[in-house]
């Protein structure tokens, strides 16, 4: 009886193991390479994740941001630069198995990239999201990419801001709104037209979502210039 415990258990970690290495969605090559090619950032492929800052070294705020399940790191350096471009230091994570949710490093594990900034922010797409929302009590603000919370920040002081998409299939943006209970009632919801749940990263469609009519490049001006604006206030 007991060996067969013991080889159900081994089967059981084994196969969630090998599950969270398959079906990882990479980062696509075009914007990431442009991404690279950017001479206003520089990007360090760090111990604590992949940091962006302004390539004149003028940096005053961070953001921590956490990737969504099963999606490369480095698919959300392309909309993430034009914030570093702006003076703000982030830092992308890289999941413990590819999964926010078996990541139980907490935030200065992150921000120590840059010791220097006093002023964090953490933020998340889809999964990534929802972890951020549980790093968010160390944090100056949380942002949302196509994600809401399970954890309730609603008596917080937390500046919030959401973004969500009209064609996103998967974090919907009745899903998003329903979930707006557990924000602060000052949290920031914005809902970009024509984005679907995979246009708030780099990494091609996924399954279940629906079809973005936004460009990949009106997507990022978009999202910086909600980004940017929100982070500086």
């Amino acid at each position: 009886m007991l060996w067969a415990v013991v080889a159900v258990l081994v089967l059981t970690v084994g196969g969630t193991l090998a599950w969270t290495q398959i079906g990882v969605m990479a980062a696509e090559e075009g914007p990431l390479a442009e991404a690279q090619d950017n001479p206003k950032i520089t990007i360090d492929d760090a111990p604590e994740g992949i940091v962006l800052t302004p390539a004149d070294g003028d940096s005053g705020t961070g953001l921590v941001f956490v990737p969504g399940a099963k999606v490369d790191p480095w698919a959300y350096v392309a909309i993430l630069q034009g914030t570093a471009e702006a003076g703000t230091t982030v830092v992308i994570t890289r999941p413990w198995l590819n999964l926010a949710f078996f990541d139980p490093r907490r935030l200065d594990a992150f921000t120590s990239a840059a010791p220097e900034i006093d002023d964090w922010s953490v933020g998340g797409h889809s999964l990534g999201g929802v972890r951020a929302c549980q790093l968010a009590e160390g944090a100056e603000s949380l942002v949302l990419f196509a994600s809401y919370c399970s954890t309730d920040l609603s008596d917080t002081d937390l500046d919030v801001l959401s973004l969500a998409g009209s064609e996103d299939g998967l974090s919907t943006p009745a899903k998003v709104a329903h979930a707006r209970y557990l924000l602060p009632a000052s949290a920031e919801l914005v809902e970009i037209p024509g984005a679907s749940h995979a246009s708030f990263g780099d990494y091609g469609p996924q399954s279940g979502d629906g079809t973005p009519t936004i460009s990949g490049v009106e997507m990022h001006e978009t999202v910086t210039e909600l980004l940017v604006a929100f982070l500086q206030d």
